[in-house]
Order: structure tokens, then C-alpha cells, then sequence
């Protein structure tokens, strides 16, 4: 999979390119056109099916389906194509694929679906521009009861009609497709929820668009994938030893509230931190001590505690956070462990859960405590700590508000979710699509902390780091399986780390 993802925008420039250059548009229409026909017949094939209804918008993805209709008919399927407003009415390269199809066009109230074996769906693309309502929502509202009480497949052209392709936001009403084609680039929207619930299997078309357009285009959302940080990963090498790997500190709460510290601890030592400390304070000392054995634990009580340890500059990558406690007493831990560690040292910063939650009133508070940070400082909030530290950003889309979050943090922000987002001051941002249901469990997310400062430890960017560990987290989750905790996860990832390396 290509890891650029083109807003609906960015999308349309790429078109516009692409015709600059030659290539033109009704031929990217034809090319779009079959392909959606080869994954219809593909299924019709598969299912013994005959019989295909293709529903035509008033746009460019209604002149698709013309196309579409015309290529599953010359396989020998048979094809009846229904149109949402007369045909008349279209305009350039879809006027011109209707005139192709050569065949009767039936008005959309006119169209039974009782006896037809599976729907194109080329009512509206990505770039919908308004809500959908009345004729237009009910006709996708009925197809979309009709696929799931059929049970029969819908193949939906570019995005599932009502499908923002940009935000992933269902306008209005949006059915819900068996299989989704696109073309040359994904969309955001594929990926997002509750977009990527609606697109069903994705299939990624090229359809002609050279990928010279992208140096143009510059897009700044992409997949998360090896592909994007791979080249920053660091691999063991033969040479190398545990001082050479990053030494993490993970600074733990007051007991009860200790297990969260040492799953974080563990998630650093499995993502490679060549050594990891957790520092106590003096009453839980005794259950870290009798719990860890390759992690070690130093004594650290309050902010002085914790500026003592972190004297020892070696210490580089440091996690707040995870069972810390609400409060002020949080806040100055924050503030003492971004004082920079000296002009020969960057040290890396990872705060979550609890170290985010304690400036909910004070952000800015927060905020220039980054900007004097020596190294890079990564933020791990879920929705709920997300809204209490960026108040203003909670009408935004989850893209939009990560980039703006990181812009006025100073951080990179993991924005986390079934579609963590993981974005960048600079503006770039990933979208990761491989964390399964079964990794929303308690303690999670103090694993992924953990894993994001081991990886911190070991010299990669801030950026790089979190979609490394975002991914890496989601990875060993699905390599486990149903019945996940959290203890399970940092013991999955040798199997990652494999997986890897093979690569």
C-alpha cells in the first residue's frame, strides 16, 4: 500500500496533473470505470451471480458507473443502470460515458432490486460537498437496507455513498459497502472512522495517474506503516550492547497505583531500550522491587527525588504519566523532567494519561515547559485527556485536531483511537489501520508509552518514534489474538521485532 493519502482536495489536483501532462481525464474515467467492473464481476463470479444494478449520481463518480455498467455488460453480465436525475443533465466525460453505455437508463424509482445479484454503487464520491437529504439520503438509506438484509455485496465506487473522503465522516447517511474501489492514492476517509467501517474490503486501482504528480502535491497525511518510518528503525547490530541502546526512566505513582509504571517499563525494555528504570517512590519501592527483574528501580520522591535520578544525563528517554496521580505534585514532576539534561544531551519525553490530565485547567502551562525541553516530546492522550488539555480543538477533524495540537504544543501528538493519528509540528500526520478490537483493554495504553520511549531511547525522532511504537502496538495485538490484556503485549513483540527484521 502506498503510505501518501490524498485529501479529496489534493485528489482532484492530481487529476489536473495528470491531464497537464497528457493523460486525459476521460481516459482516467474509463480506467476507473473497468476497474470497479473487474471487482463486480469478480464477486459475481465467486458467488454464481448474473445479474448487476449500477446506481448513477449526478457527477463524475455517476460517469464511472456508466462506465462500469458498460464494461460488466461486454463480460456478459446482466446489467441494468439507474440514474439519480436524468442522464441529461450531466456534464463533460460523465455525459460522455452515459452516451457510451448506449443502453436504456431506468429512473432510480423505477429500479427493483429483488432479483439483482449485486449493486455498483456510483451515487456520490469522496468530494460530496454538502449532507446528503431527501431523495438523495433516502435512496442511500434503501440500498443500504437492502445489502444488509440481502446479505448480497454492494461495490462502491471510490467511497461508499455519503462517505467524506477527506474526513471520514458519514454526511448525512452512508451505506455500507462489501468492497470499496479507489483510485491511484487512498483517502483519509479509508482509513478514519467511522469511515473505514463503511468502506467494507478496500482495493487501491491505478488507474493511469503517474506518481510523478506527488512531488507536486507534497501531500502531508500518510499510512502508517514500516514504509513510512522503517528507515529510521533502530536495528541491533553486531557491535552493539545495551549502553548503546538508550537507557529509559519511567516514573511510577504512589502504591496502589503502581502496575501502570511497570507495564510501561516493560513496553520500553520490548521495543529495545537497552536498559529501563523505574523511579519509586519510597512506599512502593517493596512491589516494584519484588515484581521486576530485568528492570530496575531507583528511589525518586517528589520533584527533588526525580531531579536527582535524572542527574545521570545516560537517561534518556523518560515516561510521565501512567499512574502518577491528578495534581500539582504531577505537574512539578512534569515541569522538573523537561528541564534539559545538558547541551550534550537531547532527552526524549513521553507523557500520558496523568501528566496530561493534571494542567487540564493550565495548558499553556504545559505547553512552555515543552518549549524548553532539549529533545523531542511526545503526548499520548486518548479522546477524553485530548478534549481536557485542547479544549478549543474538540469541533475539528481528528487530522485537523492532532496538527493544530501539535502545532501549539510544541509535541508530536498520538491522538489515540481505533485510528490513532500520529502528527508532527510540521504538519505531517499518520493513520494507523491495523490496531484490532480487541486491543481497546485496560493498561494499553501504558504499554504504548512505554514502547514509544524505548524506541525514543534508542536515538529515532519523535515522529518516527510514536508511529513506530503506534504500529508496533497494534501489530503484537493482532499476532496475539481475541482475549488480549495488557501484560500480553510487550511479550509480543519479539514477534514483531522478527517480522521486522525479515523486512
Amino acid at each position: 500500500m502506498p503510505i501518501e493519502l490524498l485529501t479529496n482536495a489534493e485528489m482532484a489536483k492530481a487529476d489536473r496533473l495528470a491531464s497537464i501532462s497528457g493523460i486525459s481525464s476521460m481516459s482516467l474515467m474509463e480506467a476507473a470505470g473497468a476497474a470497479v467492473a473487474r471487482v463486480a464481476a469478480r464477486r459475481l463470479y465467486a458467488n454464481g451471480g448474473r445479474r448487476a444494478a449500477v446506481l448513477c449520481g449526478p457527477g463524475n463518480n455517476g460517469g464511472d458507473g456508466y462506465v462500469a455498467g458498460r464494461v460488466l455488460r461486454e463480460f456478459g453480465f446482466d446489467v441494468r443502470i439507474a440514474s439519480l436525475g436524468s442522464p441529461s443533465k450531466l456534464k463533460g466525460d460523465a455525459a460522455e460515458a452515459a452516451l457510451r453505455w448506449n443502453a436504456k437508463t431506468a429512473a432510480l424509482g423505477d429500479l427493483t432490486l429483488e432479483d439483482v445479484d449485486l449493486v455498483v454503487d456510483a451515487l456520490f464520491g469522496a468530494g460530496l460537498a454538502r449532507h446528503l437529504e431527501g431523495r438523495a439520503k433516502q435512496t442511500v438509506e434503501q440500498l443500504d437496507a437492502w445489502g444488509g438484509s440481502t446479505g448480497r455485496p454492494i461495490v462502491a465506487t471510490d467511497v461508499p455513498s455519503g462517505l467524506d473522503g477527506t474526513t471520514g465522516e458519514a454526511r448525512g447517511a452512508c451505506l455500507h459497502a462489501t468492497e470499496t474501489v479507489t483510485f491511484f492514492r487512498l483517502k483519509p476517509g479509508h482509513l478514519l472512522l467511522p469511515g473505514r467501517t463503511f468502506c467494507g474490503h478496500l482495493t487501491l486501482a491505478d488507474i493511469g495517474i503517474p506518481a510523478s504528480v506527488l512531488g507536486e502535491i507534497a501531500p502531508q497525511t500518510l499510512v502508517n506503516g514500516p514504509d513510512l518510518w522503517g528507515p529510521a528503525l533502530r536495528l541491533p547490530k553486531l557491535g552493539g550492547h545495551k549502553y548503546t541502546r538508550g537507557h529509559a526512566l519511567v516514573v511510577s505513582g504512589r502504591m496502589p497505583e503502581t502496575g501502570a509504571a511497570r507495564l510501561a517499563a516493560r513496553g520500553a525494555l520490548r521495543a529495545g531500550a537497552g536498559l529501563v528504570t523505574v523511579a519509586s517512590p519510597r512506599g512502593a519501592l517493596a512491589v516494584h522491587a519484588a515484581s521486576l527483574t530485568a528492570i530496575m528501580v531507583r528511589e525518586s520522591d517528589g520533584p527533588v527525588g526525580l531531579s536527582k535520578v535524572l542527574a545521570d544525563p545516560r537517561k534518556n528517554a523518560v515516561v510521565l504519566g501512567p499512574g502518577l496521580g491528578v495534581g500539582e505534585e504531577t505537574c512539578a514532576l512534569v515541569e522538573t523532567a523537561l528541564v534539559p539534561a545538558g547541551a550534550e544531551k537531547r532527552r526524549a519525553h513521553v507523557l500520558d494519561a496523568d501528566a496530561l490530565t493534571s494542567f487540564a485547567g493550565h495548558p499553556e502551562r504545559l505547553f512552555a515547559a515543552i518549549g524548553t525541553a532539549g529533545g523531542p516530546v511526545v503526548l499520548t492522550p486518548h479522546e477524553g485527556e485530548f478534549a481536557r488539555v485542547f479544549k478549543q480543538l474538540r469541533a475539528l477533524p481528528k487530522v485537523e485536531r492532532a496538527r493544530e495540537a501539535a502545532r501549539r504544543s510544541g509535541a508530536t501528538i498520538v491522538l489515540k483511537g481505533a485510528d490513532t493519528v500520529v502528527a508532527a509540528g510540521d504538519g505531517r500526520a499518520a493513520i494507523a489501520h491495523n490496531a484490532p478490537p480487541w486491543l481497546g483493554t485496560a493498561g494499553a495504553g501504558d504499554v504504548l508509552a512505554g514502547m514509544i520511549a524505548g524506541l525514543l531511547a534508542q536515538g529515532m525522532p519523535g515522529f518516527e518514534a510514536a508511529a513506530a511504537g503506534v504500529w508496533m502496538h497494534g501489530q503484537g495485538a493482532k499476532h496475539f489474538g481475541p482475549g488480549l490484556v495488557s501484560e500480553d503485549l510487550p511479550e509480543m513483540l519479539p514477534k514483531v521485532w522478527a517480522e521486522l527484521a525479515e523486512d
